[in-house]
């Protein structure tokens, strides 16, 4: 988690350097007395802001809906305990029973095997509760309209 949050991170810094840099270039090329900085309130927006191409204004909701907000929340929690239940269910008893025997290849692979439906269906529902709800969750307490994640 810590990777992948640093990574966005950087993603983010690098957008917000491309964006800005040319743009103070040209107005320190032209000589003109007013160079554009972005504010730290514009900053700091597009660091909470699910997207990572930057803008000084990105298309605002005139309103915050705290029940949809909550739906996707709840989406989130019932997605990982739906994840931790197929988890304990199906993932650590093939490796509980694997576990007390000698090992040997075949049980290994059969282990494996037995495994990727239960770890597939993990990364879908990871997946749906990052992407789809997270997102949306604070997209909508960001007031974000321009909600086009999966494109």
């Amino acid at each position: 988690l810590l990777l992948a949050f640093q990574v966005r991170l950087v993603m983010k810094a690098h957008s917000f350097i491309r964006e800005n840099v040319p743009r103070v270039l040209s107005s320190v090329k032209d000589k003109s007395g007013t160079v554009h900085i972005p504010r730290i309130s514009q900053y700091l927006y597009f660091l909470f802001a699910p997207t990572l191409i930057y803008r000084d204004n990105y298309p605002r909701n005139p309103t915050i809906r705290w029940g949809y907000v909550a739906t996707k929340f709840a989406q989130v929690l019932g997605s990982l305990f739906y994840a931790y239940y197929i988890f304990v269910r199906l993932c650590i008893p093939q490796f509980r029973n694997s576990s007390q025997e000698t090992f040997n290849l075949r049980g290994l692979v059969l282990c494996i095997f037995n495994s990727i439906l239960p770890g597939v269906l993990i990364l879908f529902l990871v997946f749906f509760a990052f992407l789809h709800c997270w997102l949306n969750a604070f997209a909508e307490m960001l007031r974000f309209a321009d909600r086009m994640f999966y494109k």
